[in-house]
């Protein structure tokens, strides 16, 4: 289970006790209508019958209250229809009760945001399913051998034992977390973003769901990878599609990423994948991947401990600012800070580079918070990126919901 950030926590809080105080207001209405104590706001008379729709409103909102503590993704449901009834008797009681209307309006734009954020149609909803679905694979036990590395060059050998791979259980998935910053280009802004990402081997696939925040509003990435085709879908605020991309460019882009992946957070499964190696000198190695049709050529670094310091490959493709084309060019990954996580040492740190013709620029700087190898179920909570507070307060909990930065 991954936890909220501080800020997230206290957004969420603060939703919660917005939402109560909503319910124990429509609680005094309920009150009237039914026979309790009379309540000095509401001057107007309320019959039993509304008096019911005050409580049932009032149930709803609490009810609300406790799924935004518990179960963040699906409190939108009982939020959204608290809030349509409590519009409609407030419309009843317009004189006493209008200003409630503000209350309504800022629940339901809330429910609506994490509807479009975690409903069915959503980027979280689909990952979920790609996940599921490549967990249902049976995990077999069978663990890496020194004998398996046979064919791998010695300075590979190397880096796969110093991961810890050899002696464990043969990778057939990787989960993980990450947070950092990307841009679009040398002369945008950097924008914070945490991502979540899961790999499925035999066969191979790729899921990775970016959150980030641009200009004070929150944008999602979803790059999704089975067989040997890709899309990209970039939307704002879970409702507008800024980037909508699939074809042969893309393929290409995401097959490179893929033996990246293979390389600095799965080595183990270097000795199962279709590569011809090439040792270039003591540090460094060519390697040719075969992916179905495609087929990627990189340059692999190491030091002197031999860790794997650099991953350059040509066939990668940079997104123009419009979100449009699709440019190849030379793509390189410099990786540090080496740590353990669990049983396995991997890289901490990492950069992408593109080498653009006008000059090489980083575009990407991140750092893992978490891998998990094997793994057969989601975690509880899904990481989210972290937003403005002014964005925090004009969405409501929808933006809030599931967050670690």
């Amino acid at each position: 289970m991954t936890t909220l950030p501080g800020r997230h926590r206290l957004g969420r809080t603060l939703f919660a006790a917005f939402l109560g105080l909503h319910a124990l207001i429509h609680l005094t209405g309920a009150a009237n209508g039914l026979g309790g104590a009379a309540s000095p706001q509401l001057t107007h008379p309320i019959s039993a019958t509304v008096g019911v729709f005050w409580l049932i409103a009032a149930a709803l909102l609490i009810t609300s209250t406790g799924y935004v503590i518990f179960r963040p993704q699906r409190w939108w449901i009982f939020g959204a229809a608290g809030a349509l009834i409590s519009q409609m008797v407030i419309i009843m009681s317009w004189s006493d009760a209008a200003y409630g209307t503000i209350a309504n309006a800022i629940i339901l734009t809330g429910a609506l945001y994490t509807y479009l954020t975690w409903g069915p149609r959503s980027f979280n909803a689909q990952y979920s399913r790609d996940v599921d679905q490549g967990r249902n694979e049976a995990i077999p036990s069978v663990l890496l051998t020194d004998a398996d590395l046979a064919d791998v060059p010695l300075v590979v050998q190397r880096y796969i034992r110093r991961s810890g791979a050899v002696g464990q259980p043969r990778v057939r998935n990787f989960s993980s977390l990450f947070h950092g910053q990307i841009r679009g280009g040398p002369s945008q802004p950097w924008m914070t973003f945490t991502g979540r990402q899961s790999n499925f081997y035999a066969p191979s696939s790729r899921f990775f769901l970016m959150d980030a925040a641009r200009v004070g509003l929150p944008v999602q990435a979803f790059h999704r990878y089975t067989g040997s085709s890709a899309t990209m879908k970039v939307k704002i605020a879970s409702a507008a599609t800024l980037v909508d991309a699939r074809g042969p460019a893309l393929d290409d882009a995401e097959t490179v990423t893929l033996f990246n992946d293979l390389c600095v957070f799965a080595p183990g499964a270097l000795a199962d994948a279709d590569i011809r190696w090439t040792e270039t000198d003591a540090h460094t190695v060519q390697a040719v991947f075969t992916h179905g049709t495609h087929r990627v050529t990189a340059a692999l670094a190491f030091d002197a401990d031999g860790d794997l310091t650099d991953f350059t490959a040509d066939g990668r493709a940079a997104m123009s600012a419009d979100g449009k084309t699709l440019t190849p060019m030379r793509w390189s990954t410099p990786l540090s800070h080496y740590r353990r996580f669990g049983q396995h040492r991997l890289m901490g740190r990492g950069e992408g580079i593109w080498h653009a013709p006008e000059g090489n620029y980083t575009y990407l700087r991140f750092v893992v918070d978490s891998i998990d190898y094997n793994v057969t179920e989601l975690p509880q909570e899904t990481p989210r990126a972290p937003l403005s507070p002014a964005v925090e307060l004009k969405l409501t909990l929808g933006s809030a919901v599931g967050g670690k930065a």
